[in-house]
């Protein structure tokens, strides 16, 4: 839909190939195919979660496009190698278009590599990347091969580049807001009357939107992480909270209650589909979280609930972006602790009036119109019959690089570094060590069952296939093709997990076994091919690895430290026979390791 991609931000792209030899040409041109590259890198918004869009835009010296590409999801083929493969020839001298700078967080520098590869002369980037350990790193690359690198806006500004920069930003601004703030990109959506009405006095709410607004949130619903309710709106609307907009990805569900007064029976109990997990205050209604976790519905208790906390652990939990489709006194809640980024109000126009209805917002507390909340770069469209009011509760953040960087920092005093702990985590593979992860994107290969080779584009795919592998059925057969075909680590896994929950049965009977040993393979297979990624694992020893992972307490350590963080104690096995120690306290650490299950 035109809402979200990013249309807005500018015309339709045509040749502007007469302009080039002049700046004001340059810049328009500039400006318009990094919009370009915006727009295609939104195609994946939802599929890429956690990791940002990308999009890349390959232009001959004379401004026609020859080659065009943008990220699946993690694991997939960059963008940038997409572009320079479409293009072929053609990229030779001419110039790539980037709306945000390269990750290349694994030592392996695919993109910047196919770009250089390519003959690619000259790189404009629409934004550094906005992850700290990661800014600058891509451009620096590039520039030592001696290609020149541009960055949007930091030597010239106009209209134009702002627009361009804005295109940007929207694309990625969960990631943006994200990494400012600590906190996962959270956004309230609610439907009102004309008159502010969310429901009658009756609570009655269906509908108050049109059809066409109800699929835009279906559509919201599937780039978000996760879709967060209270237990109002369980008990008198009982949702589902489904994207049904027709692609794979399905956000988690959250509902947040203090005294889990919900219902017994509930569509959000019914895990078939997609899990749900149940935010509430310790020691609230013991029974009813058994019920609940009878059911496969995750609980985590907190001291005192409050969003704020509760975003802070869905940040460390790895999660991008969060729709907030709660009732008045949720949202005021969710406001007043500044966990709210943006606003996307559907207005109807209905008028149902009514003393006692309930309004979209609760009581904030403010007496006077100075106290008022503005939104920021407010937008307006109409979505059949309603109007959509949409912006930004919190400012733009400052991605400008910080002076000095980490690099210059190092040089100055060796002694600095943000890395060094006698203690190392890692959880996803955006992180320092993100490819310590059986998720980071390294293909392996394994020997099948008739004593040939194949190729698992992760660990993950392995790990997640093999859950059927060998089962005498022909529908587990279809599921290890279907996750041996995933586009991305995230994708089979929801494909195992998914099929797991539902089709029990076919899940091999010696799973629990077994699964430390197929992990382990497939971990020593991954850190014996990549020289980089063994290099990096022995230069750990002496430290403990820790996955990170919250909520993960057979793979992870957990959010207190009461997991049993297998992942790391693999990893630290295999840094230990690499570097040939068989010292007694690293057998003691190691032993074990395929015996223990939880």
């Amino acid at each position: 839909m035109a809402l979200f991609s990013l249309k807005a931000y500018g015309p339709s792209l045509i040749c502007m190939a007469s302009f080039k030899n002049h700046n004001n040409g340059t810049c328009a041109l500039d400006s318009a195919y990094i919009r370009r590259a915006a727009e295609i890198a939104d195609k994946s918004a939802g599929f890429t979660s956690p990791h940002p869009n990308f999009g890349c835009v390959l232009a001959t010296a004379s401004g026609n496009i020859v080659g065009e590409g943008f990220l699946y999801a993690q694991g997939t083929k960059p963008a940038e190698v997409q572009a320079v493969e479409a293009a072929s020839e053609h990229c030779y001298g001419g110039t790539a278009y980037l709306n945000m700078e390269p990750g290349d967080c694994h030592g392996d520098h695919t993109a910047v590599s196919a770009l250089v590869q390519g003959g690619v002369k000259r790189v404009v980037i629409g934004m550094r990347h906005p992850l700290s350990h990661l800014r600058g790193n891509a451009v620096r690359a590039l520039r030592s091969q001696g290609v020149q690198v541009y960055v949007l806006g930091e030597d010239l500004k106009s209209k134009l580049t702002e627009e361009a920069q804005k295109a940007c930003f929207h694309v990625n601004a969960p990631l943006i807001f994200r990494a400012a703030s600590q906190l996962p990109f959270s956004v309230l959506k609610f439907a009102m009357t004309l008159d502010g009405k969310i429901a009658t006095s009756s609570g009655h709410a269906a509908w108050i939107s049109s059809k066409q607004s109800r699929n835009l949130v279906f559509e919201l619903r599937g780039r978000s992480d996760a879709v967060i309710v209270g237990g109002n709106t369980v008990r008198r609307d009982n949702p589902r909270l489904t994207a049904r907009h027709g692609g794979e990805h399905m956000p988690v569900r959250i509902v947040l209650s203090q005294t889990l007064d919900l219902p017994e029976e509930a569509n959000l109990w019914d895990m078939s589909e997609v899990s749900t997990i149940v935010v509430t205050q310790r020691g609230a209604r013991r029974s009813f979280q058994k019920l609940l976790t009878s059911k496969g519905v995750e609980v985590v208790e907190f001291d005192i609930l409050n969003p704020r906390d509760v975003m802070e652990y869905f940040h460390d939990r790895g999660y991008l972006s969060i729709l907030w489709e709660c009732g008045g006194t949720l949202a005021a809640s969710a406001i007043s602790s500044g966990v709210i980024h943006k606003v996307y109000a559907f207005v109807a126009p209905k008028i149902i009036g009514g003393k006692g209805a309930p309004s979209p917002v609760g009581e904030l507390g403010m007496v006077e119109m100075s106290q008022a909340l503005d939104l920021i770069d407010v937008c307006y469209n109409q979505i059949g019959p309603d109007m959509l009011i949409s912006g930004f509760l919190q400012p733009i953040p400052d991605l400008t690089p910080v002076i000095p960087s980490v690099d210059e920092t190092f040089a100055i005093d060796p002694t600095v570094s943000p890395y060094e702990s006698s203690i190392i985590f890692f959880y996803k593979t955006w992180d320092p060590y993100g490819a310590f992860s059986n998720f980071s994107p390294h293909p392996i290969q394994m020997p099948d069952g008739n004593g040939d080779y194949a190729t698992w584009l992760s660990v993950e795919h392995y790990y997640q296939a093999h859950k059927f592998v060998g089962v005498n059925d022909p529908f587990a057969h279809k599921c290890v093709e279907r996750i041996k075909s995933a586009k991305s680590p995230e994708e089979a896994a929801r494909i195992g997990r998914l099929m797991q929950r539902q089709r029990p049965d076919l899940v091999r009977p010696d799973w629990d076994n077994m699964k430390i040993e197929v992990m382990y393979r497939a971990l020593k297979c991954k850190f014996s091919i990549y020289p980089h990624l063994n290099n990096m694992l022995i230069s750990t020893s002496g430290s403990v690895l820790v996955e990170a992972s919250p909520h993960d307490l057979f793979w992870g350590g957990g959010r207190d430290g009461e997991g049993l963080n297998y992942l790391g104690r693999l990893l630290m096995q295999l840094r230990s026979e690499f570097l040939g120690e068989s010292s007694s306290s690293d057998n003691d650490e190691s032993s074990g390791l395929t015996s223990l299950h939880p």
